[in-house]
This record gives structure tokens, C-alpha cells and sequence, in this order.
């Protein structure tokens, strides 16, 4: 049993493979991350979550009940002043046809369950502190393959950015991170910063995933335009 700390993030790991549970459960213990509940279905994790009040939930994609899907809008919807768990889809394959919408629907990133032990740990801190969990190429794939294909649709919605704010969103949502979007403005690290929480600000958005999407839907960006 991990023993929680002041610092350390506390997680709820939704699973429905007991195997799966158990292992993240040593990996995160042994990182001195606590994990507060486990849940064998969709319906376990919102009651986990609701109850405990974790920072971060592991939540699988498909299970029985209810899928994480479900029981990440429901998670979400049920946070008071945003101040809800950030929740990491856990998918066997790299492009479930259900991570797209799980992001959408405000998740904060996806991991393989098949992840290093560090990537893990690292994985549960970073969204733990605000940022968000999705790599340059796995934004590419989402996107190509799930993205709406209706450019333009919703732009109005980007009328309160400023001309440089709507530059750095485009590059955001090519996955470029704080220092590569620094190198390519010519710009602090800490302007950069400055710039992407008011964008987050302005749109009511909760991290730089829903940017990603936000941008995608309304075509401020296109598949196409990827490298």
C-alpha cells in the first residue's frame, strides 16, 4: 500500500484487468505517488472519483458498465469551478477510435498500457501540474484520422485572440512544446508561457489538448497542413 504525501500526486487507477491495476499500482507506490482507489468498470471509477477527489485518474477506454468515455464526461461534468481530477485515457492501441473523443471530451492526454514504468510516473506528474500529455506525432494520427473534416466550423469562437495568440495556437496544435514555439516566434520561454494561458484563459479551455482540438474544429489548422 503506497503512503500518500502533501506533495505527491493521489490517483485512482480504472481498470477492468486486476493484472493492470495491480502493476500501475506498484509502478506509481514505489514512485511514492499514492493510489487512493482502484475500479473495475466505468461506473467503480466515478464513484472513486467523486469520493476520493483524486488529482489524476487512469482511466481504461473500454470496460464493462460503463466505458471511460462515459465515466470521463460524467467525472468532468460533476467538477465544480474546474477544479476536477486530470484524467489519462489508457488504450492498448495507439489510435483506439475512442481517444479523440475522450479528449474532446477533456481528458488531459492518453498512454499505451504498455508504458515504461518512468514514462508512467512522469505521465501522472506532468498532468498533475496543469500541462498536458500528447506528444507532436500523436497529434498528427488523431488528428488525421478522427479530426471533424468541416474547416472553419466554430472559428467565430477564436474572435477574442489576438493576431500573435492565434499564431501560437497554430503551432501548439502542430504539437510544437514551450521551447520549440520560443525558438520559432523568437521569443522567452516565458513569453510563450504568458501567451498560452491567456489563450487557455480566453477560450475557457482546460489545458493544451482542448487548444489542439479547439483548433482542428475550427479549422484554424488542418490535417493536411501536418508534417
Amino acid at each position: 500500500m503506497s503512503v500518500a504525501t502533501d506533495a505527491g500526486p493521489r490517483v485512482v487507477v480504472a481498470d477492468d484487468q486486476t493484472l493492470v491495476r495491480g502493476g500501475f499500482r506498484l509502478i506509481l507506490g514505489a514512485a511514492g505517488i499514492a493510489v487512493v482507489a482502484e475500479a473495475a468498470d466505468g461506473r467503480e471509477a466515478v464513484a472513486a472519483a467523486l469520493r476520493h477527489r483524486p488529482d489524476v485518474v487512469l482511466m481504461d477506454i473500454r470496460m464493462p458498465e460503463m466505458d471511460g468515455l462515459e465515466a470521463t464526461r460524467r467525472i468532468l461534468a460533476a467538477a465544480r469551478d474546474g477544479d476536477g481530477p486530470r484524467i489519462i485515457m489508457l488504450t492498448t492501441f495507439d489510435l483506439d477510435q475512442y481517444v479523440y473523443a475522450a479528449l474532446s471530451a477533456g481528458a488531459s492526454g492518453f498512454l499505451l498500457k504498455d508504458v515504461s514504468p518512468e514514462h508512467l510516473v512522469a505521465a501522472v506528474r506532468l498532468v498533475r501540474c496543469g500541462d498536458a500529455l500528447l506528444a507532436p506525432s500523436i497529434t498528427r494520427r488523431l488528428v488525421e484520422r478522427f479530426a471533424p473534416r468541416a474547416a472553419g466550423a466554430g472559428g467565430a469562437g477564436l474572435a477574442a485572440l489576438t493576431p500573435r495568440e492565434l499564431e501560437v495556437l497554430g503551432l501548439v496544435a502542430r504539437g510544437l512544446s514551450n521551447a520549440e514555439l520560443a525558438a520559432a516566434l523568437t521569443l522567452s520561454e516565458a513569453t510563450v508561457k504568458t501567451h498560452v494561458a491567456r489563450i487557455l484563459a480566453k477560450l475557457q479551455l482546460r489545458d493544451r489538448v482542448q487548444a489542439v482540438v479547439l483548433a482542428y474544429e475550427t479549422g484554424l489548422v488542418s490535417p493536411g497542413g501536418l508534417c
